[in-house]
């Protein structure tokens, strides 16, 4: 089958390398030449395990292609089915932004004189697929115009797995009203049904909206079981304790229940507010959906007063090392990373950030130009000059430091821990000070040691 795939981002560039190492032919499109002359060159402009090895095997058998032009002549008239995966930003209002959607629409539709089937993979809100389908009849100049389908395959693909979730995934949404258009997506992705109970069909509209129902319950989530962090340091409560107990609850089950700074990436916080604008536009008030974001939001503040707290309210010549600058561990990513949002903060506070990523350190850099901020080469020496320590993002290289090397370099012995990694008696034995999410800061909470209390 030949596909085409218009957008190299995370979602269209796994799509077609998972695509082509199952025989399809795929013609990808993308207009930013520098990209395109990267992945021709079998090179991935970001972090994502094992996608460069699918590129490279994909260009080595013939399968896989990458154009920059997308017109007449390319090869897109060739094209049995036309995946879209462009990206949809956040508006100033909240809304997805489908411009650049709906004016590939109208392209493919100058392009293409033969009947086509296009499937959105793009996150768009409900009735996007009727904008497309509207746009491609109307804009198309060919007599006889051809008979354009057009499906909704929206994506489950998570940072730093997306490679494996396309190759065993979960469920695959299809949402068409066309039976024989389908019946070819379900051929198109049976080697990733093997068993044959993954795939849902349903309609349009509903496989629309249902990309966007998961990222608001997983956020919700994520935001419960912060806000009970929260809760639970102010009384006192061992959080983790009582995760485990929340997770032995078939009814909530043991996924996503640590603590941690917030949720960030390219998916939650831009389809939550799409979500809330669409419930904006349709009456309904989204209450939850409002509380889910304030909670997310409030977090890196929290964080922030934290730290103001246990270094007693004075931050203003203070070096605070940062481990961890991506959204989570495993990507480059650092869109709406509370890292980013925490380290600007600082900065504000009048601190200085030193930082250590293992791969986003020097886009970092870029988003932080301000002179107080460093991206260090290492991890300890980050820890130079600082005063305390926060992990922000759950990199395996985090798990098992040398406490002691810590212990001898941080002035203020702290070491906030935002992704639940350490124990706080191991800290305790080296002469550390743990702080996780929630809890109540250290100077307000109990005095520190003698020696501590001479370091703040």
């Amino acid at each position: 089958m030949n596909i085409a795939i218009i957008g190299t981002g995370y979602v269209g560039l796994v799509t077609a390398a998972c695509f082509a190492q199952t025989g399809q032919h795929v013609l990808c499109f993308d207009k930013d030449l520098r990209k395109i002359t990267m992945l021709r060159g079998g090179t991935v402009p970001f972090h994502e395990p094992g996608l460069e090895a699918l590129v490279v095997e994909g260009q080595a058998s013939g399968h896989l292609a990458f154009r920059s032009s997308l017109r007449a002549g390319e090869g897109l008239e060739r094209a049995d089915v036309i995946f879209l995966a462009i990206g949809t930003p956040t508006g100033p209002d909240g809304r997805a932004d489908l411009d650049d959607l709906l004016d590939c629409a109208g392209r493919l539709a100058r392009i293409l004189t033969r009947d086509a089937l296009v499937v959105v993979k793009s996150t768009a809100p409900v009735g996007t697929c009727q904008r497309i389908q509207d746009v491609l009849d109307a804009q198309s100049p060919h007599t006889p115009r051809p008979r354009f389908v057009v499906a909704s395959n929206p994506e489950f693909l998570a940072e730093a797995r997306a490679v494996a979730d396309f190759q065993h995934p979960e469920r695959i949404v299809i949402g068409c009203e066309d039976e024989d258009a389908c019946r070819v997506l379900q051929d198109l992705y049976a080697p990733f049904d093997p068993s044959g109970n993954r795939i849902r069909t349903m309609d349009v509209r509903s496989a629309e909206f249902a990309k966007y129902a998961c990222n608001a319950m997983l956020a919700a989530r994520l935001s419960m079981v912060n806000e009970l962090a929260c809760i639970a340091g102010q009384l006192d409560a061992d959080m983790r304790s009582v995760c485990g107990v929340l997770g032995t609850d078939p009814r909530i089950g043991p996924h996503y229940l640590r603590p941690g700074p917030g949720y960030g990436g390219s998916c939650l916080p831009k389809d939550l507010r799409a979500l809330m604008a669409m419930a904006r536009d349709h009456g309904e008030p989204a209450y939850m959906l409002h509380s889910v974001e304030a909670v997310n939001v409030a977090q890196v503040q929290r964080l922030l007063d934290t730290i103001l707290a246990s270094l007693a309210y004075e931050l203003e010549g203070r070096c605070i090392a940062l481990w961890g600058l991506s959204f989570k561990a495993g990507t480059d990513d650092l869109r709406e990373a509370p890292s980013l949002a925490l380290a600007r903060g600082l900065l504000g506070a009048g601190a200085r950030v030193r930082a250590y990523d293992p791969v986003a350190g020097g886009a970092a850099r870029a988003r932080l130009p301000d002179a107080a901020f460093e991206s260090c080469a290492d991890p300890y020496a980050a820890c130079e000059e600082a005063d305390v320590l926060v992990v922000m993002t759950e990199w395996d290289e985090f798990r098992q430091p040398d406490f002691s090397r810590l212990a001898r370099t941080l002035g203020a012995a702290m070491v906030f821990d935002c992704r639940n990694l350490y124990e706080a008696a191991q800290l305790r034995r080296h002469g550390l000070v743990h702080v996780e999410l929630g809890q109540r800061p250290m100077l307000a909470a109990h005095p520190l040691p003698d020696a501590l209390q001479k370091a703040v």
